[in-house]
């Protein structure tokens, strides 16, 4: 029996049941948008992916306590990203030695990617100045694309609460962009 058309909801059940297929399923589509939830919040590739892990551990472990009547899965799936990932942050962070010394090509990027790299990297140090739960509403509403509700949910909040974190982090993030700017400028 194929579990590939098979609803989230309808696999949760399965995994609830123990059935590995099912569980290999909900990990086959939604692993990659865990580690990218995970990374947008933590910035860490290697950190992300072991965040990602471990929430589908969690859905293994708890697949029993979800109800699809209180949430899709995905939205149940997020909060355990976030939640996850919000623990990682707070934890004192060593950087790799591989980050210590990188070496630059010697042929100069096209002008093009060279502005797009560094507008990249003022939005992402401008990001990282966020609080963390700021960083996960702009994440999964702006970077996921859920909807003002879905987001809400996953985070825990109600709507009218996830509408103002939302405003207050793009407040707050047009500001650090705005100040980031200001200080290349003048340097």
């Amino acid at each position: 029996m194929s579990v590939a058309d098979d609803s989230d909801e309808a696999l949760m059940a399965a995994v609830a049941a123990r059935r590995q297929q099912a569980f290999r399923e909900l990990m086959t589509r939604h692993m990659p948008r865990a580690i990218r939830l995970a990374q947008r919040i933590v910035r860490d590739p290697a950190e992300a992916d072991d965040i990602g892990q471990e929430a589908f551990l969690r859905v293994w472990n708890k697949a029993s306590s979800f109800d699809p009547a209180i949430a899709r899965f995905t939205t149940w799936l997020y909060r355990i990203v976030l939640n996850l990932a919000f623990d990682r942050t707070r934890k004192p962070r060593h950087a790799p030695i591989e980050d210590a010394a990188e070496v630059a090509s010697a042929d100069p990027p096209p002008v093009e990617t060279l502005i797009a790299a560094q507008q990249r990297r003022l939005l992402e140090a401008a990001l990282a100045e966020l609080p963390e739960r700021q960083r996960g509403a702009i994440a999964l509403f702006h970077m996921e694309g859920l909807s003002g509700e879905d987001a809400a949910r996953a985070m825990n909040l109600s709507p009218k609460a996830f509408e103002s974190l939302l405003g207050r982090a793009r407040q707050t993030l047009k500001k650090e962009v705005e100040k980031r700017q200001h200080d290349r400028r003048r340097a």
